[in-house]
């Protein structure tokens, strides 16, 4: 075989061997298949040459505005998309967010409702958003939260903020004057009175679920996460946020890394996402809420280690799943619960028991107020709770928690549920069936429990109390679902709850800079763990019939990005140069580096 040029173990990207260790690799030459120069070289400009100040105060892109790779984009504060334009973010191109303790300096983009955002990046050419304090050389660490704002996208589908429920208390509350429009978590209010939706809300007063807002794929965005709502926990931005985004909008193989708040968060719309991965983020993996009825499958989340040295001290749930946003009993401005379609995730997290800041559990699958839909074929591993049903307003008079949606059973209080109410609840509506729950049997963590699971104000360690009620539920050692609720879950779908699958291992561990994980993290079970159903074939969903994010035979070819972040090469391999380590190097192992970090055939 021909010679293989030295390259760093800790840039070689692998991506699908999965039984490897994680780092940031060097990225410099980002975009150089598509003819873009190496980032150390790139003449820096800022984006304020791009837009100006508006009359509202913002400031805001002039017309349709292109940004292309010959060139190092800095972000320094708040920039605006306006209808009718359009984004260009060339594939190669890297954008670094400029961090400031004031929120009104640090970076962050939005796109407005009726805007569009063109991000197309290829397998081979992705585009990057990082913060300017990452060089791009595989040293910035890993853990480093909340260094810029991320990206917002607002379109005009549906959602649950009526005009009526825009009067309500909550962190969405105060609307503009039109249906589905009000102010979001993570940007602050300007001198103006201005946030992330600004003017031309009233212009989109018909909804439309099939709303295009335009194209991201291979896009890596990390660090993000910045408090520009405010110094609380709380008004974090999160890597992405998808505001009433429609079905028409295009959102395919995203990579987030260290998230401030969640990975993604869905505030009602309609759009469908495939191929995401995330990286030790700082909350949720995957939130959605308001009314959020897309479609989404191949999903990889990693939570960090809790424990390590870094900025990152914790992270939440898997999937949380709400409707009302915390807006309390009262649901009857909201016009539609949230339905999701999920298939095919795979998330690990880190075991971690105790609640911090604002998170409320810690959940692969955290089941809040009017959530409907389906979870199918995820595996969900190292949670305090594999699944966790609310069922804090399971009574006659406050309805529609999890728990009611899913059950089969006849609760006493079924006859009573009318939409009257604002309760929305409909039996049989959630579906969580064919998952696979990796759990320890230490009495500490649990496969599936119903309640919900937030800390109590002041008290010792594992002490949880149900939501809203006060009453204390979930403990060291927490009640038991019922037999009812045991044979639906385990006999009529088919879950699952085990202590380990083959192939798949759950400890993780940063070295002492937090640059890279120094144990081997295996996520791709050592066969496919084939289920009972498949997705539809609708045009979106790929019909494939393993559980989880990956197939076995996708060890060495995953979809994880090419061109992405996490460096998949085992510290521990004695040879390095047997990169898909199959016990030799030869032509396999060449093949996987043609074309990798500049890596050339001489």
């Amino acid at each position: 075989m021909k010679k293989i040029t030295k390259l760093a173990t800790t840039a070689l990207l692998t991506v699908g061997a999965m039984a490897t260790s994680y780092a940031q690799g060097n990225q410099q030459n980002i975009g150089a298949k598509c003819g873009c120069p190496a980032v150390n070289v790139r003449p820096t400009a800022n984006i304020s040459i791009k837009g100006t100040t508006n009359a509202r105060g913002v400031s805001e892109f002039v017309g349709n505005v292109r940004l292309s790779c010959d060139t190092l984009w800095e972000l320094n504060g708040q920039f605006y998309m306006p209808s009718p334009y359009t984004l260009t973010i060339d594939p190669g191109t890297v954008i670094q967010g400029i961090y400031n303790a004031d929120p009104l300096f640090t970076g962050a983009l939005f796109i407005e409702r009726g805007a569009k955002i063109n991000a197309a990046g290829t397998k081979d050419c992705g585009i990057i958003l990082t913060t300017n304090q990452d060089n791009l050389d595989g040293t910035y660490s890993l853990t480093n939260v909340s260094k810029w704002g991320g990206i917002a996208i607002a379109g005009i589908a549906g959602n649950n903020l009526t005009q009526l429920a825009n009067s309500a208390a909550g962190k969405l509350a105060a609307g503009t004057g039109a249906d589905g429009v009000g102010n979001a978590e993570g940007f602050a209010v300007n001198a103006n009175g201005v946030t992330r939706f600004g003017a031309g809300d009233n212009q989109f007063q018909t909804v439309n679920n099939a709303d295009n807002s335009g194209v991201m794929t291979y896009v890596s965005l990390r660090h993000t996460g910045a408090l520009l709502g405010g110094s609380a926990a709380g008004n974090e931005m999160n890597g992405l946020s998808l505001y009433s985004v429609g079905s028409g909008t295009k959102i395919e193989h995203i990579e987030l890394l260290a998230a401030g708040d969640d990975d993604i968060e869905y505030f009602g719309g309609t759009v469908n996402v495939k191929y995401i991965s995330s990286f030790f983020g700082d909350d949720d993996k995957f939130d959605f809420d308001l009314g959020y009825k897309g479609k989404a499958q191949f999903l990889f989340a990693l939570a960090a280690d809790s424990l390590n040295s870094g900025d990152l001290q914790t992270s939440d749930n898997g999937f949380e799943c709400d409707a009302d946003d915390q807006f309390g009993v009262n649901k009857s401005t909201f016009p539609f619960q949230s339905s999701p379609q999920i298939w095919n995730a795979t998330f690990i997290s880190n075991g971690k028991v105790n609640a911090r800041y604002d998170n409320t559990g810690h959940a692969g699958i955290m089941a809040k107020e009017m959530v409907a839909g389906s979870f199918r074929n995820c595996i969900l591993a190292n949670f305090r709770s594999g699944v966790h049903l609310s069922q804090a307003r399971s009574n006659s008079v406050q309805k529609g928690d999890a728990y009611d949606q899913w059950t089969n059973g006849t609760p006493a209080y079924v006859g009573t549920w009318t939409t009257a109410g604002g309760a929305f609840p409909v039996a049989q509506s959630l579906t969580i069936k064919d998952n696979v729950i990796i759990t320890s049997n230490d009495g500490k963590h649990f496969g599936f429990t119903k309640g919900n699971l937030v800390k109590l104000t002041g008290a010792t360690t594992g002490t949880f109390q149900k939501d809203l009620t006060g009453s204390v539920l979930f403990n060291e050692t927490p009640t038991a679902p019922s037999a009812a609720d045991t044979l639906q879950f385990l006999t009529t779908d088919r879950n699952q709850i085990v202590t380990s699958v083959a192939g798949i291992t759950l400890p993780l561990a940063f070295n002492g800079t937090n640059s890279l994980i120094t144990t081997e993290v295996h996520a791709i079970p050592s066969t496919d763990l084939i289920s009972a159903s498949t997705p539809a074939a609708d045009g979106f969903f790929t019909v494939v019939n393993y559980k989880g994010a990956f197939s076995a035979s996708e060890k060495n070819g995953s979809w994880l990005s090419d061109s992405g972040l996490i460096a998949m090469k085992s510290l521990t391999n004695a040879n390095p140069t047997d990169i898909n380590q199959d016990g030799i190097t030869n032509i396999d192992d060449f093949a996987l580096l043609i074309g990798k970090y500049g890596q050339l055939d001489k």
